[in-house]
């Protein structure tokens, strides 16, 4: 029994010191071209799903019009195309990054679904919101306005349907950028 607990003990004690001395003499994988550990996308996007999921807004405090989808337009234009990439043009160094960001006027396999078109708007708002560690991506609550937040969340969640010229010239990075349209359709959401 005394063998026992002497194992267990030495177990807790030695195992954490292990991964401690690999993180910090070994060459766990910390370079964009490095291999994944072990389960990292599991242990990563599970946690990221559940959250997402019980913190994203339900429903949408806007309903889309065509000066929203402008609107957000502009704002993937300046915020978001460097990255996602323009409709039709993939960005140059998404590819590039660990974990690849994901371009967002690509369809799917499926042949129709196009990047985020699939998800509920909320969850595209929670992600610009918030932003997710360790990709890159930034949590724009203090860059952009709630209402420019859910104007590209919205164009986003509509990027499978058709969408008016004007916008579809902006996300295809063709049109010369425009004063930012702000609409009065967004009342914000009654705070918790």
């Amino acid at each position: 029994m005394i063998r026992f607990v002497i194992g267990i003990v030495l177990g807790l004690v030695l195992a954490p010191l292990i991964v401690l001395g690999w993180l910090k003499v070994g060459h766990p994988p910390v370079a964009v071209a490095d291999n994944q550990l072990p389960f990292e996308r599991q242990i990563v996007n599970v946690p990221m799903r559940a959250r997402i999921d019980s913190e994203m807004p339900k429903s949408s405090p806007m309903q889309p019009a065509a000066a929203d989808f402008l609107a957000g337009a502009q704002i993937y234009r300046d915020q978001c195309a460097s990255c996602h990439g323009f409709h039709g043009k993939p960005s140059d160094f998404a590819t590039h990054m660990f974990p690849r960001a994901p371009q967002l006027w690509q369809t799917h396999r499926d042949g129709k679904t196009v990047g985020v078109s699939d998800d509920p708007p909320g969850a595209t708002y929670w992600r610009v919101a918030n932003g997710i560690r360790l990709t890159g991506m930034p949590a724009y609550n203090k860059i952009l306005t709630e209402n420019q937040m859910w104007q590209v969340s919205l164009l986003l969640a509509n990027a499978d349907k058709p969408l008016p010229p004007e916008v579809v010239s902006i996300v295809s990075g063709q049109a010369a950028p425009a004063p930012p349209v702000e609409t009065a359709a967004a009342k914000p959401p009654a705070k918790k």
